[in-house]
């Protein structure tokens, strides 16, 4: 469903991405990990077309992403933001509902929050929910609102971002069972980027190490342990010591 072929994306100087070459497989749920500032979301900025990288090439179903409709494009994803990302004046509904209100996906408003209490209902919230303001909800479940946005219109493609961070083991656990649940539901093709270990072993079919601007490792989630890559085996034990160096 995607490919990154030799993917370079520089800031000035700093060079973030330097020869990135991964593949994502339809309907399979791909884990990037790696250290803070190695350019996780970067990739997903560029495979968005928010970003453009200096080379490479990124396809979506075979197809340069550079080409064709953007809208059309766009419509085939959905994303969870890292912190949430709602939008705090706006009720709920509005912000789950929020790309079928406008746009080349725009619906009726009464189908639109009808649908909205459909994708609440998925994550586990009551329709009361659904007039209530962002800051009226717990961490917890203000994530699960943002989960619920992420697949109101039915994507194909779905990008995770840290989807865990801030929150408690136990809420983290669901977070991860939901995500499990609904990507395999729809058929959807996933990329979550995530520091967490336990929401990789709980939502990933593969995994990919990035780590001085490369793909120092991918493969099978099963095949992670027994990797032999020093690069992967140090960050998924936590360890000081290895070929990453700790910033001090």
């Amino acid at each position: 469903m995607i490919e990154l072929r030799d993917v370079q994306k520089s800031f000035g100087a700093l060079h973030v991405l330097q020869g990135v070459t991964l593949t994502v497989e339809t309907g399979s749920s791909m884990v990037i990990i790696g250290g803070s500032g190695t350019g996780k979301s970067v990739i997903l900025k560029c495979i968005l077309g928010l970003l453009r990288p200096e080379a490479g090439s990124i396809r979506l179903d075979g197809t340069d992403m550079t080409r064709g409709d953007r809208d059309a494009f766009l419509a085939r994803f959905g994303m969870l933001f890292q912190g949430g990302a709602l939008f705090d004046s706006l009720p709920v509904w509005q912000n789950v509902a929020f790309r079928l209100l406008r746009g080349a996906l725009k619906r009726p408003k009464a189908e639109a929050r009808e649908i909205a209490i459909e994708k609440l209902r998925r994550v586990g919230l009551q329709p009361g929910v659904a007039d209530k303001f962002p800051a009226e909800l717990s961490g917890g479940m203000q994530k699960r609102v943002g989960l619920a946005r992420a697949i109101a219109a039915d994507p194909e493609i779905i990008f995770f971002d840290e989807p865990t961070t801030g929150l408690d083991p136990i809420m983290s656990g669901v977070i991860n069972e939901l995500i499990r649940e609904i990507v395999t539901e729809m058929g959807a093709t996933a990329i979550t980027i995530t520091h967490d270990m336990t929401s990789v072993r709980a939502i990933a079919d593969d995994v990919a190490m990035l780590h001085d601007g490369q793909i120092k490792w991918s493969g099978p989630v099963a095949d992670m342990d027994a990797s032999g890559d020093p690069y992967l085996d140090q960050f998924i034990h936590g360890r000081a010591h290895g070929p990453i160096e700790a910033v001090r």
